[in-house]
């Protein structure tokens, strides 16, 4: 987990960059909704991948599905640690009865 914690380091520390000179200080200039929807777009193009079934572009698909959920993460000023937090919470708990419990 350590180089997820880098890299979302890295994409806080892009928050006051220039955002001519860095593609994740462009997108957090454009606001919480533009992260939400490059998030969105990369979601279903990793869906896209998966459905096809081709191992290396879903691979490459979920890269960047993982790279821009952090960026709308830290477009809303939500750590890595919370989610992670909040994994280790659900852990051991079946998915089943997570659920009905949120209902």
């Amino acid at each position: 987990m350590s180089f997820l914690h880098d890299l979302a380091a890295t994409i806080e520390s892009r928050k006051s960059a220039d955002p001519d000179s860095s593609w994740t200080a462009k997108l957090l200039a454009k606001g919480p909704e533009k992260a939400a929807e490059k998030f969105g777009e990369e979601a279903v193009e990793a869906i896209i991948e998966a459905v096809k079934g081709d191992r290396a572009r879903l691979t490459s698909e979920a890269a960047d599905v993982l790279y821009h959920l952090l960026v709308m993460l830290a477009a809303r000023n939500v750590p890595l640690d919370d989610v992670l937090a909040e994994l280790s919470r659900r852990q051991g708990t079946s998915g089943i009865a997570e659920k009905a419990a949120r209902d």
